[in-house]
């Protein structure tokens, strides 16, 4: 869906990736990695909402588990019995979204419940008007085709008069004969929305205007003429260096905070949705292809689901999803550039699905014996199956991997998210992390410092006006008007506060992310051992209980935190009273201790 001069091209091998541009499969059957929707995304000007591993004329419903792939490892230990069919494929209710999404029929199998009383007869008419300038052809002159897709393709283009007058354009040109549902065209509207709203940024693709006319709507975008990451991975014979990877990645990592702190989730990361300006060695990448993006808020999930196969985290298939799903992305494109393959795939959607729901990445055959262990545990940290314990895209340029980069670290907006929670939190919650933010590694204390250090303390110390400034300074002129304002109503127990550097740290610290700390034992024994001088005190079950916010059921539960010598927290206790709790999602289900 992007807009550069790139050859239709595949993606990275399912084995490893091959120097040529065909698929090498392993062994017969194998289905390759497509390149974006089925062709170059370059051409692909289609807001598909999902990019499949295989064509939809293919069974989508197949056993995920085809002769010679072995059982899941996620599967329940010490079975002693077979199912008499197949489990049920993951992949049937994500496939009827999709195809709901491309106004295409079900699966053979019926209707998902959720997806049916949709359309019928007596519907009106999709409303196919954009509001976007009728003179197209008057200002720019079409060239060559670049690349196509499911709902549209790219062009080249020569401005022939105004700002541009001269110079050479990408346009996206969407059919709007293929936008056959209410999403689709929602999801054109939305994208050059957000095109507007990003702008600024080195590695952003620049957006310059939008026209339509009875049959198309044409996106005219920045031409960046150096191919997609995916054609440098290929001609590199599969994989970068360690310290090539290192510079793309931090790239990638800096554009996608930006747009995180913008309120913009991509959604569709992936090798081709990254052009190459020009053709030098050291030319940056631009990130491409907004048709799949979203706006969204520090506290809201998403449920729809996009994205590509391979690269679509475990929360998006579960339907509960925010700006992590991105680092997801993120950590399989990082595996590919190391080691040249991909860390989930399966012959079927149904068991890319799967690998991606339940199997580990696999960091101990070659070639990873001689990749770094920095790097390995950079991987590790983005490709976590749990969100909340994902680093961000700030905390990932801070990571000791990529230190030596000497890069500028952005501002975060996960900060405003936890401070907001740290200022409505009760006064034993906020004494427990105060104890725990004093047991700080110094890696997780040179992320504290630059996000400190950008919201300009004054004589040490932070108030809301602070954060403001902030996020005034580095936020753009569309989030100026929606989003800071929102942001900041939730932070208002700031106003008559003031805060140093150590109550920062206390309020900017996730107990999940350190939780996967290989130091988590020795930082919740420091900090324990902090918060029996200085926060603990006598608590009951019943307090304890209204501070978990958990009903009495979890009185029993509860009373195995508190120590019986003296009715304060043990240290069993102090570490779940950090963890906090989980709300499932099921009106059924009560709330559950972690």
């Amino acid at each position: 869906m992007g807009h550069c001069c790139s050859k239709n091209v595949s993606a990275v091998n399912n084995e490893t990736v091959t120097a040529d541009h065909s698929i090498k499969p392993p062994h017969p059957g194998a289905s390759p990695l497509p390149s974006g929707n089925g062709t170059s995304t370059h051409g692909d000007a289609t807001p598909c909402r999902y990019t499949p591993a295989n064509s939809f004329s293919t069974s989508p419903f197949p056993s995920p588990l085809p002769p010679g792939v072995a059982p899941s490892p996620a599967r329940t230990p010490g079975r002693k019995f077979r199912w008499p069919l197949p489990p049920p494929s993951p992949a049937k209710p994500i496939m009827a979204a999709i195809l709901k999404r491309q106004g295409k029929s079900k699966p053979k199998e019926g209707p998902i419940p959720e997806e049916q009383g949709q359309g019928g007869e007596g519907e009106r008419p999709l409303d196919k008007s954009f509001g976007y300038g009728k003179n197209f052809g008057a200002k720019y002159e079409l060239g060559n085709e670049v690349g196509r897709g499911h709902f549209g393709h790219t062009c080249r283009a020569k401005a022939k008069k105004g700002e541009l007058k001269g110079q050479e354009v990408a346009v996206k040109i969407i059919s709007k004969a293929k936008m056959t549902t209410a999403i689709a065209i929602e999801d054109v509207r939305r994208e050059v929305k957000i095109l507007k709203a990003l702008s600024g940024h080195t590695n952003l693709v620049k957006f310059h205007d939008a026209f339509e006319d009875a049959n198309n709507v044409y996106i005219v975008m920045e031409l960046c003429e150096g191919g997609e990451l995916l054609d440098r991975i290929l001609a590199r014979g599969g994989r970068y260096s360690e310290e090539d990877a290192k510079s793309i990645v931090a790239q990638i990592l800096d554009v996608v905070a930006f747009c995180h702190l913008q309120g913009v989730v991509h959604r569709d990361l992936k090798p081709e949705n990254f052009l190459f300006v020009s053709k030098d060695g050291d030319a940056p990448m631009k990130v491409i292809d907004f048709g799949l993006s979203d706006f969204v808020r520090p506290d809201q999930r998403l449920n729809d689901i996009v994205g590509s196969a391979y690269y679509v985290a475990p929360e998006v298939l579960h339907r509960s999803y925010s700006v992590e799903a991105d680092l997801w992305s993120i950590g399989v494109i990082t595996y590919i550039l190391l080691c040249g393959s991909r860390p989930f795939w399966a012959r079927t959607e149904s068991g890319i699905f799967r690998s991606v729901l339940r199997a580990n990445p696999n960091l101990d055959d070659s070639p990873w014996p001689s990749v770094s262990p920095e790097a390995k545990d950079f991987v590790k940290r983005l490709l976590n199956k749990d969100h909340r314990k994902r680093m961000t895209a700030a905390q990932a340029l801070t990571h000791p991997w990529l230190r030596n980069e000497k890069l500028a670290i952005p501002l975060d907006i996960f900060i405003y998210k936890l401070v907001k929670s740290y200022v409505r939190a009760t006064p034993l919650r906020r004494a427990a992390l105060k104890a725990l933010s004093k047991a700080l590694t110094e890696d997780e204390l040179i992320y504290l410092r630059a996000q400190f250090s950008l919201l300009e303390p004054k004589n040490g110390y932070l108030s809301l006006e602070h954060f403001k400034t902030a996020l005034m300074k580095y936020a753009t002129d569309t989030m100026k008007q929606s989003r800071v304002p929102e942001i900041l109503n939730l932070m208002e127990a700031l106003y008559h506060k003031k805060m140093d550097f150590e109550e920062f740290c206390a309020a900017a610290i996730s107990v999940y992310q350190l939780e996967v700390h290989e130091e988590w034992e020795r930082i919740a024994t420091t900090a324990f051992e902090c918060f029996e001088e200085e926060g603990n005190r006598v608590v009951s079950v019943e307090e304890l209980a209204q501070e978990m916010n958990v009903g009495p059921s979890a009185y029993s539960l509860l009373g195995d935190w508190i120590r019986k010598s003296d009715g304060k927290l043990s240290f069993l206790g102090y570490t779940k009273y950090l963890h906090g709790v989980t709300v499932r999602s099921s009106n059924t289900r009560h709330r559950q201790l972690v």
